[in-house]
């Protein structure tokens, strides 16, 4: 099969959370420069409509619904609201997340009061966990069923590699919100295989986003991260694009319950 086959999305519906920057517009572009209909779900209105804006400037087929992802109701009214333009729904991107704070090391390798577990905020942890993790099993909640109904679909999470290691730079609270992440696209690929329904992730390393305030657009702040990869870089949200294409199209039709690394080897520990 040729490779514009195995990769064909065209004329796909999709669906983006959290769409309007960084990783998730990233997914959203990719897709809707290669044929398909998407949909862009965030909170904020004005950067979704930049977003949309954006995409549409270059000929692509897209739509945004603003929602919150922790809000049930909310994302609930986002995805109907998609099937009843589309009249279904081939793949989602459950996307949205934010940073939990320092980790308990600085990028000098010294010791952070503000990571170190008694100093963590319970306010900080309940949004994180309700953006990062709850948000997931909402998403998969609300989606399984069209997708049951219509007879399969594909569920993409962007997990991280914080899912199964360890970490000293990033927080702890993060850590654990991915790692239960990890756990569900598992579960739930299990539960849903036999529906026809894909559930896999996309388990970057650090990105240069707006997350954490976008303090990984700064050089100095990505220094200790570059140094800790053997490619000695850390990922951009075009460097995902790949990874969305392969896990959306018919090239991983029997790929399912994996998360698939992008980090510049930094899971494999520092290099020259």
């Amino acid at each position: 099969m040729k490779a514009q086959q195995l990769f064909d999305v065209s004329g796909q519906v999709v669906a983006v959370t959290g769409a309007a920057s960084g990783i998730g517009f990233a997914y959203a572009e990719v897709m809707a420069v290669n044929g398909a209909q998407v949909s862009l779900i965030d909170r904020d209105p004005q950067a979704l409509a930049d977003a949309v804006a954006r995409l549409e400037a270059g000929g692509a087929r897209v739509h945004g619904e603003v929602a919150d992802v922790t809000e049930a109701d909310s994302l609930r009214q986002a995805f109907a609201a998609i099937v009843e333009r589309h009249g279904r729904l081939d793949t989602v991107f459950a996307n949205a997340g934010i940073s939990g704070g320092p980790g308990f090391l600085n990028g000098a390798g010294e010791r952070n009061p503000a990571g170190a577990i008694e100093n963590l905020s319970l306010e900080v942890w309940d949004r994180v966990i309700a953006t990062n993790t709850t948000s997931v099993f909402l998403t998969l909640q609300i989606v399984a069923p069209y997708m049951k109904k219509q007879g399969g679909g594909r569920i993409v999470v962007t997990s991280s590699i914080s899912a199964s290691k360890t970490e000293t730079l990033v927080s702890s609270i993060y850590a654990t919100s991915k790692a239960a992440v990890g756990y569900m696209v598992r579960q739930f690929a299990h539960e849903l295989a036999t529906y026809g329904i894909t559930v896999n992730a996309i388990a970057p390393g650090p990105v240069i986003t707006n997350i954490g305030g976008g303090r990984l657009k700064s050089a100095d702040a990505r220094q200790p991260f570059e140094r800790a990869a053997p490619m000695h870089r850390i990922a951009t949200p075009a460097d995902l694009q790949g990874a969305a294409l392969f896990l959306a199209s018919p090239a991983s039709s029997l790929v399912t319950g994996i998360q698939i690394v992008v980090d510049g080897g930094t899971t494999l520990g520092p290099a020259d």
